[in-house]
């Protein structure tokens, strides 16, 4: 029997698998078994991350916000301002107000007592 040449099929789709872990090191960027592993679980760190990342930032932000209030004795405590502002329907969301907090801490003053007359 004659020999038969197989297609390109798999070897592009192996390819193409190679490229994604071309930055990996050593057997996670050569050998196909391997590559296709850490390609998932590169794939599901990503998606698990960027969840975090939301969350980490939101942290942050609070932080900044009560570290602000806390320092210079504005409402003594983050919840009560923030439980304020809402009741005055202020529409200032935490990376706002963290901002402001940082930059121009006299602004975070005069929001907190606006809100509290």
């Amino acid at each position: 029997m004659t020999r038969i040449r197989r297609g390109y099929i798999a070897r592009r789709r192996r390819t193409k698998i190679r490229l994604f872990a071309s930055s990996f090191r050593g057997a996670h960027s050569r050998l196909t078994r391997t590559i296709t592993q850490q390609k998932l679980r590169a794939l599901v760190s990503a998606h698990r991350d960027r969840d975090r990342k939301k969350r980490d930032f939101r942290r942050l932000w609070i932080t900044r916000i009560n570290a602000v209030i806390r320092g210079n004795r504005v409402s003594h405590i983050y919840s009560r301002l923030i439980h304020n502002l809402y009741k005055a329907q202020l529409l200032l969301n935490r990376k706002i107000l963290a901002q402001i907090a940082i930059s121009n801490r006299n602004c975070l003053f005069m929001i907190s007592n606006e809100i509290i007359k």
